[in-house]
């Protein structure tokens, strides 16, 4: 596997730091304070292209591979976590799925506006039903050349401002076989959504219950096969797990970095607290843990681009990552010591933001369940 980064990887990486450095560190703690990222934010990235990360250049989009977006992923989680999840979301498994499964039509319908100026969501969890997906209970029954669906899902992503979702339902039996994928629109009879969820982080990424009342949607918005839609819904993670892993590893570097900064400037016992073997210990096992953070999502991508399997890999990069970020984060705090407890800091808000990332695309004890099951099915690789 190669790591280098090619010129105009460096140059993508560096135009995107320039913009989040330049527009966005200034306002992400306000963000957070007042729970709202603005419009304006969205669209300054938007002007980029980066709404259309993951899309090839023949359907509007830019044609990144996954090692490129994880890399803008994690530059703009550098400098605002909220902001980073919600071009994760719609990349990974909001517009990206249109494309993978869907026909040419529904890509001509959805895909014009989702790589240009729209923001796509996933909705698969349910009140009764999260790490056992497929035991969800939405149902989508077929009534001629529509079908009808009613039920509820609950911590959708960029729900306030989507114009598409992507929702699963029951249309057969119990169990994974029994799941279809639809793409609903805004403003379709019977859809409803929700109040915001008043969360410990990531605030200003506004997550949302949606509410399916008898909504009526055609059958062209059937994405894929009828009790298919499981394929969808796990095809998509896997980018969808690496995107979050890459969230986490641009936050814990800020977290880093801030210690760093913070240990060299801050005065003990006559000298910075740098010196001190303590303080260096754990610096050194932050960089350690970065470090294999970023290996590990760099081979996930590199095995995602090359159309290999890397369910595993996926799940790997995922369940370290996450579990890192919040071991470091914790750490940059204790190196701040006080200060790095009120909001004046950054590290503060680094800690809530990455805490939830061992929760959503899986929570770390269904990653270690996929990573054993694979490595029992498949062997050990080496």
């Amino acid at each position: 596997m190669h790591l280098d980064l090619s010129a105009d990887q460096i140059q993508i990486r560096d135009a995107v730091r320039a913009l989040c450095q330049g527009e966005f560190a200034a306002h992400a703690a306000e963000w957070d304070q007042k729970d709202d990222i603005p419009r304006w934010a969205v669209d300054k990235l938007a002007e980029m292209g980066l709404l259309g990360m993951s899309i090839p250049e023949a359907w509007g989009g830019l044609g990144y591979d996954l090692r490129t977006t994880t890399m803008v992923i994690e530059e703009i989680a550098r400098v605002s976590g909220a902001l980073a999840i919600l071009f994760a979301v719609h990349n990974s498994v909001g517009a990206y799925p249109i494309y993978e499964f869907g026909t040419d039509e529904q890509r001509k319908r959805w895909l014009p506006k989702l790589t240009t100026t729209d923001m796509g969501v996933f909705s698969l969890s349910e009140p009764g039903s999260g790490s056992d997906a497929a035991a969800l209970s939405a149902t989508a029954v077929r009534a001629g050349d529509d079908y009808v669906l009613n039920g509820s899902k609950n911590w959708v992503t960029n729900g306030v401002h989507a114009a598409t979702f992507l929702v699963f339902a029951r249309t057969g039996g119990p169990g994974p076989k029994g799941v279809s994928a639809f793409v609903l629109e805004r403003g379709m009879k019977g859809l409803s959504i929700g109040k915001c969820e008043d969360k410990m982080g990531l605030r200003g990424s506004h997550t949302v219950t949606l509410m399916m009342d008898d909504l009526r949607v055609p059958a062209s918005h059937l994405l894929g096969k009828e009790n298919e839609g499981m394929k969808v819904a796990l095809g998509s993670l896997e980018k969808g797990r690496i995107g979050v892993a890459a969230q986490a590893l641009g936050v814990m570097r800020a977290a880093f970095e801030a210690a760093v900064k913070y240990s060299q400037e801050r005065q003990a016992f006559g000298a910075p607290i740098a010196k001190i073997q303590a303080i260096q210990f754990k610096l050194a096992e932050m960089e350690r843990r970065v470090q294999a953070a970023k290996l590990l999502i760099q081979r996930a991508a590199w095995l995602k681009d090359r159309g290999k399997p890397c369910g595993r890999e996926a799940s790997m990069a995922k369940l370290y990552t996450t579990e890192a970020a919040t071991w470091v984060t914790h750490q940059a705090i204790q190196v701040h010591g006080g200060y790095g407890y009120v909001k004046e800091y950054a590290v503060e808000r680094y800690y809530r933001d990455v805490r939830v990332m061992e929760i959503y695309e899986g929570t770390s004890e269904i990653q270690r369940l996929v990573i054993a099951r694979s490595m029992l099915r498949d062997g050990v690789t080496v």
